[in-house]
C-alpha cells in the first residue's frame, strides 16, 4: 500500500481532499483482504485496489458521493453474494467492510501520513488505530484516529482512554511485523489497527545455487534481499544485482551492517557444517523474526546442541525452521527455492501451507446442482 500513501501525501501537499477506502474486515470468499486500500481523489482518479469490479466501482461512488457532500466517515458492509459475484467473472461470495474515510484538510493527516510513508522507506515502525464502530450511546466519533510511534509517543485519541489503551496494546504485537488487525471490544467498541514499516526482508548467508535461484523470487514478491558469503565471489552485485546490499567477510558479522529487525527472513545455505554453525549463532543473537536453515535433520540438530551448550535458549532454538521449506519433493535449486519462499509467505501472510483442493462436499453440491440444472 506504500503508492496510495505517497499519492495521499502529495495531494493533502497540495491542500487537495480525497478519500482513503480501506477494506477492514472479510468474511468467506472475497477478491482482496484486510488492509487493502483505494484512495479515490477529487478528480475521481485513483491509487491502489478493492479489488476491482463491482466492489470497487460502488466503493468509488460512495467515496466520491462523500467528498461531494463532504461528509463524515462511514463504515459500509458489502455482501457479495454469487450473483453479483458472476457479474464480474469473480468465483467468490463473502461479505467485505469497508471505512471509506475522507480528508478535507492537510492537518492532522498529512503529518501521520508522511510518517507512514517514511515507515516503508526504512523509518521508525509507526501504526495508526482507528474507530470504526463507537460504543452505544458513547457520543463518540466513527473515524476517531490514534497514531502510534516506536518510541511509545502517541498522537489523537479515539475519544476514551481505555481505548487509546486498547489500542495500544494491540499495536505491540503488530507494530513489528507491519500487520493489520479488526479488534472488537466489549460494550461493542470496534477499531481497525494497523502497522507500519520496512518491507520484508530476506538475507541470503551463503551465495550458493540456491540463494541464486531465491534471490530474484524474494525481490518479485517484495522482498528487500541482502546475501552474506565468506567468500567474494559469491557475494557481490554482479552475482546477486537483485540484492539491496552484499557483504563479503566472515558469517561470524555479515549481519553488523544490515538492518536486521523483526521483519526479517535470514536463509542459512552456505557451504558447509562449520560455516552453518556461524551463521546460524549469528542469526539466533540478531532480532530477525524467521530464521530457515538449510540441510538434513542430522545437520541441523548437531548445529542445535552447539547452540544449547553456547547459551541460547530453547525457545529461540526451537523457532529455527530446520529443514527449511514446505515438502513438496523438490530436489533442483529452483525447486528447493521455491519450497522456502512458500514457507516464508506462509508464515507471513498466515497461511498453514496445506493444499486448497475442494472439500468432496463442494464437489457433491456442484453435481447435484449441475443434475437439478439438466432435468
Amino acid at each position: 500500500m506504500e503508492e496510495v500513501y505517497q499519492a495521499a501525501v502529495r495531494e493533502l501537499e497540495q491542500c487537495k481532499p480525497g478519500v482513503l477506502a480501506t477494506v477492514i474486515r472479510t468474511k468467506g470468499s472475497t477478491p482482496q483482504k484486510p488492509g487493502a486500500k483505494l484512495l479515490v481523489r477529487q478528480d475521481g482518479s485513483g491509487v491502489g485496489t478493492l479489488g476491482g469490479g463491482c466492489v470497487e466501482g460502488d466503493i468509488w461512488f460512495a467515496a466520491k458521493t462523500l467528498l461531494r457532500k463532504h461528509g463524515p466517515a462511514e463504515v459500509k458492509e458489502y455482501v457479495l453474494n454469487e450473483e453479483l459475484a458472476a457479474r464480474d467473472g469473480l468465483i467468490c461470495g463473502g461479505t467485505m467492510y469497508f471505512l471509506i474515510d475522507p480528508m478535507y484538510e492537510p492537518q492532522p493527516e498529512l503529518g501521520y501520513l508522511r510518517e507512514i510513508a517514511d515507515a516503508y522507506q526504512g523509518g521508525k515502525p509507526v501504526a495508526l488505530a482507528t474507530l470504526t464502530r463507537p460504543p452505544a450511546g458513547s457520543g463518540l466519533t466513527l473515524g476517531a484516529k490514534v497514531f502510534f510511534r516506536e518510541d511509545g509517543t502517541r498522537e489523537g485519541t479515539l475519544g476514551d482512554s481505555a481505548l487509546d489503551a486498547a489500542a495500544k496494546s494491540r499495536v505491540r504485537e503488530l507494530m513489528p511485523l507491519g500487520k493489520c488487525d479488526y479488534v472488537a471490544l466489549p460494550g461493542g467498541a470496534q477499531m481497525f489497527v494497523e502497522a507500519y514499516t520496512t518491507p520484508p526482508q530476506l538475507v541470503l548467508m551463503g551465495g550458493g545455487h540456491i540463494s541464486k535461484s531465491l534471490a530474484p523470487l524474494a525481490k518479485t514478491l517484495g522482498f528487500r534481499v541482502y546475501v552474506a558469503d565468506d567468500r567474494a565471489e559469491f557475494a557481490n552485485p554482479e552475482r546477486f544485482p537483485e540484492a539491496a546490499k552484499t557483504v563479503a567477510g566472515p558469517y561470524e558479522t555479515a549481519l553488523n551492517g544490515l538492518p536486521i529487525n523483526a521483519n526479517t527472513y535470514i536463509i542459512i545455505a552456505t557451504r558447509g557444517h562449520r560455516f552453518d554453525d556461524m551463521a546460524t549463532e549469528a542469526a539466533v543473537r540478531s532480532p530477525a523474526g524467521y530464521i530457515g536453515l538449510l540441510g538434513s535433520k542430522r545437520k541441523s540438530l548437531l548445529i542445535f546442541q552447539a547452540l544449547f551448550r553456547k547459551g541460547v535458549s530453547e525457545e529461540r532454538i526451537a523457532a529455527i525452521r530446520a529443514p527449511v521449506g514446505l515438502d513438496i519433493g523438490g530436489r533442483t535449486p529452483q525447486e528447493i527455492a521455491v519450497s522456502i519462499i512458500a514457507e516464508i509467505l506462509a508464515v507471513r501472510l498466515g497461511g498453514n501451507g496445506g493444499p486448497m483442493r475442494m472439500e468432496p462436499r463442494l464437489l457433491e453440491k456442484a453435481k447435484e446442482k449441475a443434475g437439478a440444472a439438466a432435468r
